[in-house]
């Protein structure tokens, strides 16, 4: 490996800015080369890393080796009759959408386009179609795996299901991945035919959801967790499906798939911490909501604009200051709907600010021991840090859930 093999000294953090910690970073430029690594066991061990967008310190390791899986990218192998691509692991899912789709296909995603493969795999990523699609392992067919003692190992569902599912949501425990099998969504156009109504409070968005997101292959709810009284817990659902060619107007058929999103704007290098507050969140919300149409009805929207508005700003973790901020996330079980409506409640009562705050709902679970999405409702949160009673907000949390998960029990 030459001069790879020394590496040079990095912070790294994770998207959230909250936990930077120091490590050896290693940029290998192919499978050997990443092989040949987890055979000299490092001091401290080795964890694979991509494009950096966890949010806590998952992709981190402090005084050990760091792999920039990022060289490691590319479409091996491309089954169009199958719709089932074989890709590097440490390859965005940024390039997959912008090489996969003039092709006709689509692919699970979260939020961002800027997640690896691997990365994708490793969290077991979800995203508004998991009641219809499941999570990415899920639609996972084989993954290569360069395990603990430097063997490589091709895992599958069916041949060798405990190693799969453990690396599948795993965080990295079971080696580094460095290639995946995937199936592949067709489809006609790189456009979303989307409905987005107003819910005026937390039970009537639940409602809505509850009675249709079947009927969706997308769906997600934003929610002013900031609104008090009867407007408690107000959101806008957005729900759609892929847009058919036929549904395009007739000028915009002739590149029906094309697809090439650009940033609009970048944050600042640096921001000052708590400019995103309880009041300028407030204000946010307010304009947020009130721009959004009562309803409206089979629009076309742009896949990047209906899945990764956030994308269009570059580096809008920024915004967070230099404090950083958090994700929270829960999940509980369907038929404990109460839980969400007191998280809701004491998020608003105590003006906790959280631009992003999506509620979802889950479909059934696939057998990861450590695959976060069960059949319930999510929600997730980006909270700045700063506050000091934060950390007691989140443990009664916490506990609210554990309490739902033993109330489902002894259902």
């Amino acid at each position: 490996m030459g001069d790879r093999r020394r590496g040079a000294t990095a912070l790294l953090a994770g998207w959230g800015g909250t936990s930077p910690s120091t490590a050896e970073v290693l940029h290998p430029f192919g499978d050997a080369e990443v092989t040949e690594v987890v055979r000299t066991r490092p001091d401290r061990g080795v964890v694979a890393r991509g494009l950096g967008r966890a949010y806590g310190d998952a992709a981190q390791n402090a005084g050990g080796v760091v792999l920039d899986a990022t060289a490691l990218r590319g479409v091996r192998h491309l089954d169009v009759e199958r719709g089932r691509a074989t890709v590097a692991a440490g390859t965005s899912l940024d390039d997959l959408m912008r090489w996969l789709l003039p092709a006709g296909f689509f692919l699970v995603t979260p939020g961002t386009r800027s997640v690896t493969v691997g990365g994708a795999i490793a969290s077991d990523i979800h995203g508004k179609g998991h009641h219809a699609d499941g999570t990415f392992g899920s639609n996972v067919r084989a993954i290569t795996l360069v395990d603990g003692t430097g063997a490589v190992r091709r895992l599958t569902p069916e041949e060798t299901p405990e190693e799969f599912w453990a690396t599948t949501g795993g965080m990295g425990l079971t080696g580094v991945i460095t290639e995946a099998e995937i199936d592949l969504i067709p489809v006609e156009t790189a456009m979303i035919r989307a409905d987005t109504e107003r819910a005026s409070d937390l039970e009537d968005l639940m409602a809505r959801m509850d009675a249709r997101d079947d009927e969706y292959r997308y769906s997600v709810a934003w929610i002013d967790c900031l609104a008090t009284g009867r407007s408690m817990g107000r959101g806008i659902l957005d729900r759609g499906d892929h847009a058919r060619l036929d549904e395009l107007p007739p000028a915009r058929r002739a590149d029906a798939r094309r697809f090439d999103p650009h940033t609009v704007i970048s944050a600042p290098p640096i921001f000052p911490s708590g400019l995103v507050n309880r009041w300028t969140v407030r204000a946010f919300n307010e304009a947020w909501f009130r721009k959004s149409p009562k309803r409206r009805e089979g629009h076309l929207v742009d896949i990047g604009w209906f899945f990764h508005p956030l994308d269009l700003i570059t580096g809008w973790n920024r915004l967070y200051g230099p404090r950083g901020f958090v994700q929270y996330q829960f999940v509980v079980p369907f038929g404990q709907e109460r839980a969400v409506q007191t998280a809701v409640e004491r998020l608003s009562l105590a003006g906790t600010p959280s631009l992003l705050a999506v509620l979802k709902r889950f479909g059934p679970a696939n057998p990861g021991p450590l695959s976060f999405p069960q059949p319930g409702w999510t929600l997730a949160l980006d909270i700045p840090v700063g506050d000091p009673d934060l950390h007691n907000l989140l443990d009664g949390l916490d506990d609210l859930v554990l309490e739902a998960e033993i109330g489902r029990a002894h259902v």
